[in-house]
């Protein structure tokens, strides 16, 4: 390494972020970023590691750690350290598709398995490593290090991809790469899956995916939009048509609410929630008002995760008059606990963007934990308050179930409850009409570790193979899926 000592001489970093009243009055990213004298200490940070765990991705007590894409962390480190800018964009796009879409919304599992997070390294933080994968995707774009790869030779063969999220695209980028003659369709008027739709503008701005989109059109990838496979496009004739077709359509299947007053006017998903107001951002910049308006409201959101934070900031954004996060889970610990050692991922608390502007605009946290909704309550037919208990798990004759605590009923306020607890597989439709297996989980069945479904020429990646998951993980599945359809079609694998 170009600093060995680096990690001793500075210290962690975080790029910084506009203070939350500031950011709250509107849709931008929020994040600053630092000069580039103090990124490449950052850099510096990076310890010539024996084991790389970073970019291990190894399965430890059923828990990945670590990088999936396998991306080579400490060789773009190195490069970034000493200033060599090209060849660290160049070593990150080896193995990653889009790092401008996980520098800004991956979680960063590198981070949690980085060598200086280990109990042994004292009061050391682990190396910013999200933050400068960020730094030098967008450097290379501002260079002009990235360019068109249009393919010096092409096949003869036609691949359909379904669904242009971050697995559909990264199939799209991969096989185009490598030659054949790659359609992406989509049902929605952009691409981008989630990205575009369901994760708010001031985590990702949507120019960032339509700049990746232009690059990939010029690089030969067709898109067809507002292509909704088994209502106005048919499967059959995809099928005719292409040499292989890989389903990437996510696990958009939202898991609903099973209590009284469920159905009433204000109870909405929420990826239904953030879709329409992302849609109505990007086409008018709200004017239009097609969207649902939290503006006044005294809104409630089910499930404490990201998507959860993503509505507490973006109802916040909008105007809400309080926003209370129910979690059913208990409240996590402040520090590791014993059965979660390093490097797995942390299960500690964390106070999300969503989170730290609701402090700062109500005083407090949004969040209660090991509560449910017990009874909605509705008046004209229109949400109006809700009954929650508190809950806990406990073993009954040998099996963990959860329990009401008693006496721990309350009333809230709610005129707007949005649903986030999470999704329970793909929408089937799509599937049906490709004449694929699905799983007891709503995915699509593979033959064993492949993407092969059970017909002939058809694979699948993203959450639509493994459930609801990670942009980093279906960016990688995507990558690994496009490998196997090159191989199905050429006779060997060449990516």
């Amino acid at each position: 390494m170009g600093k060995d000592n680096g990690f001793l001489l500075y210290e962690r970093k975080n790029n910084p972020t506009l203070p939350p009243l500031e950011r709250i009055k509107g849709f931008a990213e929020f994040h600053t970023t630092l000069d580039e004298a103090e990124r490449r200490k950052q850099a510096a940070r990076c310890m010539d590691c024996g084991v790389p765990m970073c970019q291990s991705a190894i399965k430890l007590a059923g828990m990945v750690t670590g990088c999936p894409l396998h991306n080579l962390i400490p060789e773009w480190n190195d490069a970034l350290y000493n200033g060599y800018f090209k060849q660290a964009a160049q070593t990150l796009m080896e193995t990653s598709s889009f790092p401008e879409f996980t520098g800004r919304v991956c979680p960063a599992l590198c981070e949690k398995a980085c060598n200086l997070g280990c109990d042994k390294c004292g009061s050391a933080e682990a190396v910013n490593v999200h933050d400068n994968e960020l730094f030098i995707i967008e450097k290379a774009f501002a260079e002009g290090y990235v360019r068109p790869r249009i393919p010096k030779a092409h096949t003869d063969k036609k691949v359909a991809v379904i669904g242009a999220g971050p697995a559909g695209l990264a199939v799209a980028d991969m096989l185009n790469r490598r030659g054949h003659s790659v359609t992406v369709y989509e049902r929605e008027d952009k691409a981008g899956g989630l990205l575009m739709y369901g994760i708010p503008n001031m985590k990702l701005d949507k120019s960032v995916i339509d700049r990746r989109i232009a690059l990939m059109e010029a690089e030969g990838v067709r898109f067809i939009y507002n292509a909704n496979i088994g209502e106005n496009t048919d499967a059959q004739t995809i099928l005719h048509e292409y040499d292989a077709v890989a389903l990437c359509c996510g696990a958009k299947k939202p898991r609903s609410l099973s209590v009284p007053g469920s159905d009433a006017n204000g109870v909405l998903f929420a990826v239904d929630f953030l879709s329409s107001v992302t849609k109505s951002l990007v086409r008018s910049h709200l004017k239009d008002h097609a969207f649902f308006s939290p503006k006044g409201k005294d809104v409630i959101i089910v499930g404490g995760g990201d998507t959860g934070n993503d509505c507490t900031g973006t109802c916040i954004r909008l105007g809400a008059k309080s926003v209370t996060q129910i979690e059913m889970m208990p409240c996590p610990p402040t520090q590791r606990a014993k059965n979660n050692p390093w490097p797995q991922w942390p299960r500690v608390l964390k106070t999300d963007y969503g989170q730290e502007e609701a402090i700062a605009k109500f005083g407090h946290d949004p969040r209660i934990y090991e509560t449910t909704i017990k009874e909605i309550h509705v008046q004209d037919g229109n949400v109006c308050g809700v009954k929650t208990v508190q809950v806990e798990f406990k073993m009954i004759d040998g099996k963990r179930q959860l329990v009401e605590r008693e006496d721990s009923e309350r009333e809230l306020k709610a005129d707007l409850i949005l649903i986030a607890a999470g999704f329970l597989g793909c929408e089937e439709y799509t599937a049906n009409t490709f004449g694929v297996a699905l799983t007891p989980r709503s995915t699509v069945a593979t033959e064993g570790e492949t993407y092969r479904t059970n017909v002939e020429k058809v694979f699948t990646a993203g959450d639509m193979h493994r459930g609801q998951s990670l942009v980093v993980w279906a960016i990688t599945e995507g990558r690994a899926c496009a490998r196997e359809i090159d191989q199905y079609l050429i006779g060997y694998r060449n990516l």
